[in-house]
């Protein structure tokens, strides 16, 4: 069966580690839909299909290659981040003609393989989350997150997978099968990061008022130094209920009153077929589409 997966790893300032995760995804067996490194977050977002066997050893190979030049406790970055491997997650890219449930089991399987093996490779904690989470309270992605990985040092952890203590370097991985969400990044022409914040934080207080046209958006203010603008990180996890464009044509609403420019938009990783006719504010590669 082939999946889909968008590794998130803490580093981005450096070249020549891209240059070789690009050439380890350039495979005959393995679509590179998305690999791009980003200074002020200092990560990069990688987005491959494959078989599950190949797709399996090539995030193996990709650790292999990284795992020994990141050390966390040295990491400077805006976007949080608990782990070299940060997150890993792993969806159902192409469906076949089993039902959704066998299919999903499948998917399972390989990413509690794929834990298993990073784990005991490079003595690395690993939480299971999303779908593949067994119930308990660390597998909460942000609840993880709380205080970074400086905060996980010092504390007992009970990882579905690993040692019960952080890796002193590489922290600790958040991996499992998700249903398919949308990220991307709306930038401002300003250096004020609280015209990102407050974007950030409406949004969530709409979705927790229970406001539809928030539903499932996760959403972050971030400073991005290098360019001299400020971002809001947004990701839209029910994209069969909320579409791109309203939320962005919102966005644009909010600082048309306040008289900012927007400098961009960008479509970090991939979107369905689905989804493009929705997403007209957002410059996407014909690499980034994933058919379903």
């Amino acid at each position: 069966m082939r999946l889909l997966t968008v590794p998130n790893w803490s580093f981005g300032r450096e070249k020549t580690l891209v240059r070789q995760f690009k050439e380890i995804l350039s495979h005959p067996l393995v679509t590179l839909h998305y690999c791009a490194a980003d200074v002020d977050h200092n990560r990069t977002v990688t987005a491959f299909s494959a078989e599950e066997d190949v797709l399996a050893d090539r995030i193996m190979r990709l650790a292999m290659a990284t795992f020994e030049s990141i050390d966390l406790n040295k990491h400077i970055g805006v976007h949080p981040r608990i782990g070299a491997l940060d997150v890993c997650p792993i969806v159902i890219a192409e469906p076949d003609s089993r039902s959704r449930e066998a299919q999903l089991m499948t998917a399972l399987a390989v990413a509690e393989n794929l834990a298993g093996h990073l784990s005991s490779a490079f003595d690395l904690p690993i939480f299971l989350y999303e779908r593949s989470e067994r119930g308990r309270h660390e597998a909460d992605l942000q609840s993880l997150r709380k205080g970074g990985f400086g905060a996980l040092l010092d504390t007992t952890i009970r990882p579905d997978f690993g040692p019960a203590k952080a890796n002193p370097r590489l922290g600790v991985t958040v991996l499992g099968v998700r249903d398919f969400l949308i990220a991307l990044n709306v930038n401002f022409e300003t250096e004020d990061v609280e015209v990102s914040k407050t974007l950030a934080k409406q949004i969530r207080q709409s979705r927790e008022e229970g406001d539809p046209r928030f539903l499932g958006v996760r959403a972050m203010g971030l400073p991005l130094a290098s360019r001299g603008f400020t971002q809001l990180n947004l990701n839209l996890t029910l994209p069969d209920l909320t579409s791109v464009d309203p939320i962005i044509d919102w966005v644009f609403e909010q600082v048309s009153r306040v008289e900012i420019k927007i400098a961009g938009t960008e479509l970090v990783g991939v979107i369905r077929d689905q989804d493009v006719p929705t997403a007209t504010h957002l410059p996407i590669k014909p690499a980034q589409i994933i058919k379903t």
